[in-house]
């Protein structure tokens, strides 16, 4: 181990608990030790940290050892997992952020080892998704109900974490941010990516809708194509669009229907349909990168014997229609889209979920 590693990891043993009040939130204190599931993160008992010792060598301060799996560790393993890194620098450069210590000079970076989850990986988008934390009482929250999305039932796939990290580019520093994080999942429910929408601690501001005040507050890892962010378990009718906050607005009006957020035109275009599918509602984005995937998707629809309809806003999407509009003029816009038995079946209730929603 080199001598600067080697001093960072002494420097963590000598703040163990700090680390792990830090990293490991869900876990507590009992005696020399800090109790928490695994190394990710996950609440449970099984593995243990030990908080006093020396900085080196048996029974140090920092080292860990997980009852339940026989894995153990120190505190660098620690911030790589419950952070979702691969790259070591990238694990000692936050350790250092965390102790408040200088950066070292840029070096030439030698090639990376293949590991098990690369960024960007299907992997590192559920061990992402497995850090976060449920949405209520949350920024996350907050920042949906002031886009006018007060009906957050069966939002499972969405979650929190309180500064996910950002790097513009390869060539800047890395920064962390609040962010939404959505769960992409297959047709049965497996996840395969992860969506981050970054967000702004300072407030709701109209110039940013809540997002952070960043060049790409938007980023999505691993597997994409044919997936979605799901709402609700799909059988014979459901309703897919392409942002997390179009298909949430259309929930508003639509509290029963199960939906599907696609992320993007192109995604959309080409998302799976359930095999007991009969009816799909294709919530367009109002240009025309939205009006191609809804000709492809008809099209992929029809082939597979399942009726398409497509439901159109009358600004540039039903997000932007809920807050301009209103819940009413946006539920009447759409009673006359969709069939008259959807209408008794999953339009039924909208507005006592709506006034609960905002009331609650």
């Amino acid at each position: 181990m080199s001598q600067s590693i080697a001093d960072l990891t002494e420097a963590l043993a000598r703040n163990a608990e700090a680390v792990c009040r830090h990293y490991l939130r869900d876990g507590q204190r009992q005696g020399h030790y800090w109790m928490i599931g695994d190394v990710r993160g996950t609440p449970g008992q099984s593995m243990f940290v030990r908080l006093k010792g020396p900085t080196r060598g048996k029974g140090a301060a920092g080292k860990w050892t997980d009852a339940a799996t026989g894995e153990h560790g120190d505190l660098l393993d620690i911030i790589r997992e419950t952070c979702g890194l691969v790259d070591f620098k990238d694990v000692a450069d936050e350790a250092r952020r965390f102790l408040s210590l200088p950066q070292p000079e840029p070096q030439t970076r030698p090639k990376s080892r293949p590991v098990s989850a690369p960024t960007g990986s299907p992997e590192a988008a559920r061990r992402l998704f497995a850090m976060a934390h449920p949405i209520s009482g949350t920024l996350a929250e907050t920042y949906l109900r002031k886009r006018g999305i007060t009906n957050l039932r069966e939002t499972g796939s969405l979650r929190f974490h309180p500064n996910s990290y950002y790097r513009p580019d390869h060539h800047s520093e890395t920064e962390t941010w609040p962010a939404l994080i959505a769960a992409v999942s297959d047709r049965v429910g497996s996840i395969t990516g992860a969506h981050r929408t970054w967000l702004d601690p300072d407030g709701f501001s109209e110039a940013m809708l809540g997002k952070a005040p960043i060049d790409t507050p938007r980023r999505a890892m691993g597997s994409l194509l044919g997936n979605a962010v799901r709402f609700g378990i799909a059988r014979d009718v459901m309703a897919a669009g392409e942002g997390i906050e179009t298909m949430l607005s259309l929930r508003m009006i639509l509290p029963g229907m199960p939906m599907a957020a696609a992320l993007s035109a192109a995604h959309l275009a080409a998302i799976m349909f359930p095999a007991t599918l009969r009816r799909l509602y294709i919530a367009r984005d109002n240009d025309p990168a939205g009006d191609g995937a809804m000709k492809t998707l008809i099209d992929r629809a029809r082939e597979s014997d399942i009726e398409a309809v497509p439901l159109s806003p009358q600004h540039g999407d039903f997000n932007e229609d809920l807050r301009l509009l209103g819940i009413g003029a946006l539920q009447a816009a759409i009673r006359v889209q969709i069939a008259p038995d959807d209408v008794d079946r999953f339009m039924h209730g909208a507005a006592t979920v709506g006034k609960e929603a905002v009331t609650g």
